[in-house]
């Protein structure tokens, strides 16, 4: 998985939260009260002022470097075979300068003591006094708009994006956060080389009304939504390469092929959110002749649901999986019960590996290259978002405050395997941590008192693929990436944020025809309830919601591409 979220067991299911709120709507859609609605969407001019210039970190090479997509600004995610044995700095002195200042950060897991010997060292390193406030991450939801509402937000704080409508993000960058424009954008970031090697989409996602606002925490310019697993180990041990695995005649094949009910084995888990891209659906909206159209509207849309329907009239879906028990899907996977499903790619990390090698001393976890429904003609998938955690200074912070945090996001953004990211993430050696065959493993005080949803919370670097002591899993992952890296492209909207009226944010969330397609791909419901759910919508607020985005956006400010 993506070094700096795989010792977080929350982001292998909320990777898929982001995969499929890509999928969805890409856009934040922020209603509610609360603030002046100035911000929203960005114009391309004032977008492109606000960014902060881009430069790569070289200061520690991969073992295997970044593919770049070319045209498509993607480029996958570099790949570390060890971790570095010598570790290097790339903040010379001390970043702060004294101050002190709080932080609130959601947390799932138990909070570290205050106080304790990791905040010291780290405060000792920033040259800042940090007071850390993790927050329950279950109800982080609830908690930070109690503070807003009272206008009494820390120094700096966590806003995760798949949250921003219930904060209100965008009325909160009018009113209480800082604009971080005049010190990061263009070539102003190059004072603080660690931040200005996040990739530029990711800093996208923290511009509200032409201005910067956030700071991303978790970044990549490899920001596929999802992909369409499949236990490589058992197909293989078949004759079932995925080079052979090439459209959707093949994948009914496979169905009829590897489906054995009374054996207990079924060929698929949940696949139409990340198999369905394959018949050319776009996120949400598509162009035609120059006029927004909805995905709901596509024939296309409506032919990859008559596949999924009858896939799972044929008997080749779990019946875990029709019955909505997702919560097992991993084990039905590792214990062979599916033999394909799709799922966000947080899940292809060394804790899969570890889980799956448990259940089955031969399990391996591929993916199927990015295909279309005929097996013909260009494959692509949408780009989801750049990143989905982002931290913000408060507006009350004085500009030379501001500079001071923002030299410490640089330190905290250091890149893999420097020595501050190995402070940051490991604590200090000897005390929170020791090298085990070279990998930094923490000990009991490190468990007790390293929460890498602290820190890493504030800023981080860019997304690698690093599992130590499971190269295979590293070597499949960066393969797949660069064998699929071009067929990316940038969907309308994309890392755009956006707010809606409340009315316009529920036709947009379109649920009743969410949840009539889930149970048209369960083969509980045919096509023709789909298409009556979607008249249905259309008349109650989808072609307000068209018409809407038609004059508020794409007029104003283009598609955002």
């Amino acid at each position: 998985m993506r070094q700096g979220l795989n010792r977080r067991s929350f982001l292998s299911s909320a990777a898929t939260v982001a995969g499929a709120a890509a999928v969805a709507p890409l856009l934040s859609a922020c209603g509610g009260g609360g603030g002046k609605h100035k911000s929203g969407a960005n114009t391309e001019q004032g977008m492109k002022a606000a960014l902060p210039a881009y430069v790569p970190n070289t200061a520690v090479p991969a073992d295997i470097p970044g593919v770049s997509g070319g045209s498509n600004g993607a480029v996958t995610d570099p790949g570390f075979l060890s971790y570095p044995a010598n570790p290097v700095a790339t903040v010379q002195g001390v970043p702060g300068k004294g101050g002190s200042y709080t932080a609130v950060t959601p947390l799932w897991g138990t909070v570290p003591p205050a106080g304790n010997s990791f905040y010291q060292a780290m405060n000792k390193a920033l040259g800042v006094s940090f007071e850390m406030k993790p927050a329950d991450g279950n109800n982080y939801n609830t908690i930070i708009p109690t503070m807003t509402a009272a206008k009494k937000l820390p120094d700096w704080i966590n806003l995760p994006a798949w949250w921003n409508s219930n904060f209100n993000t965008g009325g909160l960058a009018d009113s209480q956060l800082a604009d971080l424009t005049p010190y990061l954008a263009g070539d102003k970031i190059k004072q603080y080389p660690n931040l200005a090697a996040i990739p530029t989409g990711a800093w996208q996602t923290g511009v509200w009304g032409d201005k910067l606002y956030g700071i991303p925490c978790f970044s990549t310019a490899m920001p596929l939504p999802g992909a369409v697993f499949y236990r490589r180990d058992l197909l293989e041990a078949k004759g079932i390469t995925a080079d052979q695995v090439k459209s959707a005649d093949d994948m009914m094949n496979l169905g009829k092929e590897l489906t054995d009910a009374k054996g207990g084995v079924w060929a698929f888990d949940d696949v139409w959110t990340y198999l369905s891209i394959a018949w050319g659906i776009p996120a949400k909206w598509t162009l035609k002749d120059g006029k927004l159209v909805h995905k709901y509207e596509l024939p296309e849309f409506l032919e990859a649901l008559d596949w999924h329907y009858k896939l799972a009239s044929a008997g080749y879906l779990h019946p875990d999986a029709i019955a909505g028990n997702n919560s097992d899907a991993g084990t039905r996977f590792y214990a062979g019960k599916t033999l394909i499903g799709g799922g966000g790619l947080g899940a292809w990390n060394l804790a899969d590996h570890q889980s799956g090698i448990a259940a089955d001393p031969n399990y391996r976890r591929g993916a199927f290259n990015i295909m279309t429904a005929s097996g013909t003609g260009n494959p692509q998938i949408f780009m989801g978002s750049s990143s989905s955690m982002l931290s913000y200074l408060n507006a009350k912070l004085k500009p030379e405050q501001i500079e001071e945090l923002l030299a410490v996001a640089n330190y905290l953004a250091a890149p893999y395997g420097s020595a501050e990211y190995t402070l940051i993430n490991f604590g200090v050696e000897g005390v929170h941590y020791n090298r085990v065959n070279g990998v930094p493993t923490a000990t009991d005080e490190g468990k007790k008192d390293v929460q890498a949803t602290t820190f890493p919370f504030l800023a981080a670097p860019p997304s690698v693929i690093s599992n130590p002591g499971g190269d295979q899993v590293t070597k499949d992952y960066t393969a797949w990436q660069a064998a699929n890296v071009k067929t990316l492209y940038k969907p309308l909207f994309w890392n755009m944020n956006l707010s809606m009226p409340q009315q316009i944010a529920s036709a947009d969330s379109g649920q009743a025809v969410e949840d009539t397609i889930k149970d048209c791909y369960h083969g509980k419901k045919k096509v023709s309830d789909v298409q009556a759910a979607i008249s249905t919508w259309k008349s109650n607020g989808g072609d307000r919601l068209k018409q809407w985005m038609t004059d508020n956006v794409l007029s104003k400010y283009g598609t955002g591409q």
